[in-house]
């Protein structure tokens, strides 16, 4: 009987969230798991090499595939302008444009909540995925163009791209001295199942915040939760030890928002 699941390229699979999907998403789908270094793999894990700013290694990763889980890139707010631009800017095109070029079903980009992170820093909530980006880096800077090019793709050419604003994956959320970053938690459960939702619902764009059921959270989920069927289970209040200080408003920011976070 042949395998007719869905193939699914995961990049950046031996990264934090990347890795976390890999293992979780591997019996709902055939996976392929790209990386930079075979040495970063899992023991009995096969790993497609390529550097994404080189087009024609980013091509070769999409032979067959249905939709690519785009992880890699550089992570942090604290990115220097080098880095978001060869991982975040012409890797993500690169990756857009491989997708078209070999009939790629769908794109599911990570975005962040850096890409709004100016509203955070003046603590002007709720935020709104719809909102005009404010991004409070060059790493939120890199991740606007990617939700931009995304629309691009998929107005031009048809390509079927979701955006997660993927807000702070973290084991522990209560390690965080920041109100906000609890606020943005995204559990490892609540991870795998919005990103098991952006590959499965039927809308064809999308921005998307994507942050567990925390009371605390700033950022609205309504369209994650009516397009993409996504119901968080998990709040960083319920785990022990967990006490919440309410503070109405929200907490105060610090003005130094993102650094050291």
């Amino acid at each position: 009987m042949s395998d007719s699941r869905r193939r699914v390229l995961i990049t950046g699979a031996t990264g934090g969230v990347g890795s976390h999907l890999a293992a979780a998403l591997e019996e709902d789908y055939e996976l392929v798991l790209h990386g930079r270094d075979p040495d970063k793999a899992r023991a009995g894990q096969s790993l497609a090499i390529a550097q994404l700013d080189v087009y024609e290694e980013v091509l070769a990763l999409m032979d067959g595939i249905d939709t690519v889980v785009h992880m890699a890139g550089a992570s942090s707010p604290e990115s220097s302008w080098e880095l978001v631009l060869q991982a975040n800017i012409i890797g993500v095109r690169n990756v857009l444009e491989a997708a078209r070029e070999a009939g790629v079903r769908r794109v599911v980009l990570a975005s962040s909540n850096h890409v709004n992170g100016m509203y955070d820093r003046h603590e002007q909530w709720p935020v709104y995925p719809q909102q005009l980006p404010r991004p409070d880096s060059l790493y939120g800077v890199s991740k606007a163009f990617d939700e931009a090019i995304g629309r691009y793709y998929h107005d031009e050419f048809g390509l079927e791209v979701i955006c997660l604003r993927i807000g702070w994956f973290a084991e522990d959320p209560l390690a965080a001295t920041d109100d906000l970053l609890r606020a943005m938690w995204l559990s490892p459960a609540d991870c795998t199942q919005v990103v098991r939702c952006a590959i499965e619902a039927t809308v064809g764009f999308g921005l998307y915040y994507a942050i567990s059921d925390n009371p605390n959270r700033r950022w609205s989920t309504t369209n994650t939760t009516l397009e993409l069927g996504y119901r968080p289970q998990d709040s960083w209040t319920q785990l022990p030890g967990a006490v919440e200080h309410v503070v109405e408003g929200g907490a105060p920011v610090r003005d130094t928002w993102p650094r050291g976070s």
